[in-house]
């Protein structure tokens, strides 16, 4: 079964603009997994500064190969600083039909 998530967050003040930088970087890299099946980055139209990624892998062991990428981390510790939560807000999603 795929797996299925959306990961949200605010960027600060001012900081929208380097945040979709490193958001573009990343997914190249998320797009190029061999399990990632979609990564597709959002803001809210009424609220640019909301960032919403929707992502879907293969089945979980694609979803943990995700995690486990030694790119995660860096990516991460350069947007901590420039989002309003500690992290991303994941949402783990479960298909109805």
């Amino acid at each position: 079964m795929t797996r299925t998530l959306y990961a949200e967050f605010t960027a600060r003040e001012g900081a929208a603009a380097e945040v979709a930088r490193l958001l573009g970087e990343y997914a190249l890299k998320v797009r190029a997994e061999e399990g990632n099946l979609a990564f597709d980055v959002y803001t809210k139209a009424d609220a640019p500064r909301a960032f919403w990624i929707f992502e879907v892998y293969r089945d979980e062991n694609a979803f943990r190969t995700h995690l486990n990428a030694p790119y995660g981390p860096p990516f991460n510790a350069a947007l901590a600083p420039l989002i309003e939560e500690d992290a991303s807000v994941l949402t783990h999603l479960d298909p109805v039909l």
